[in-house]
């Protein structure tokens, strides 16, 4: 997964997503990972543009995921809303499991990911301590996020997409590259503890 940056505001869009395509086909990566924000403009033409560029990552063998952000994929009712509206099978979603709760209230990544797994690609594990609009992502197993349960409903369908970890650490806390190594390999060991991973 490469992380792109494209401003879906400006008509030279296409154009942004080509030149990124390609340095992912030079990578050897499969999808294209993107915030996609709209400001103001309105959705129709956000999601015509994106069913647009589907078509242009469908020559290069990419496939785009849209980040779990406000306001086109913000949950999971959203996102199945945006995939439907796209209708394009190289646009698809970027589940991030920390971001549910951070975005939300009154739900959580378990209930969201039912809603649009079948559009999901490619998923971020990343855990977060559940309270609404709070930056507090700690390393994986010391948060809210429930991973046995996201990781049975990835196996129930089949999920064949990458998984990458995220961590993002607490607001105002400045980490150490040490901290932040001890921080990924907490992580890394959870998710060997749940016997998912080699």
């Amino acid at each position: 997964v490469v992380r792109g940056d494209v401003d879906l505001t400006k008509d030279t869009y296409l154009q942004q997503f080509e030149e990124q395509f390609e340095i992912c086909k030079k990578l050897g990566a499969k999808y294209m990972f993107i915030s996609a924000k709209r400001q103001d403009t309105p959705k129709e033409v956000i999601y015509e543009r994106l069913k647009k560029a589907g078509g242009l990552a469908e020559k290069y063998d990419i496939t785009i995921v849209l980040e779990t952000h406000p306001d086109l994929g913000t949950n999971g009712s959203i996102q199945v809303e945006t995939m439907r509206a796209i209708n394009h099978p190289r646009v698809r979603v970027n589940f991030d499991t920390g971001n549910i709760t951070y975005y939300n209230q009154n739900t959580d990544a378990v209930t969201e990911l039912k809603k649009s797994i079948p559009y999901v690609a490619t998923v971020e594990f990343k855990d977060h301590t559940g309270e609404f609009e709070t930056w507090n992502f700690p390393p994986l197993g010391k948060g809210k996020v429930n991973f046995p349960e996201i990781l049975k409903i990835l196996k129930e369908h089949h999920y064949k997409g990458p998984i990458t970890i995220e961590f993002e650490g607490i607001k105002g806390v400045e980490l150490s590259e040490i901290e932040i190594k001890q921080a990924i390999e907490t992580s890394v060991n959870y998710l060997r503890s749940l016997n998912c991973f080699k």
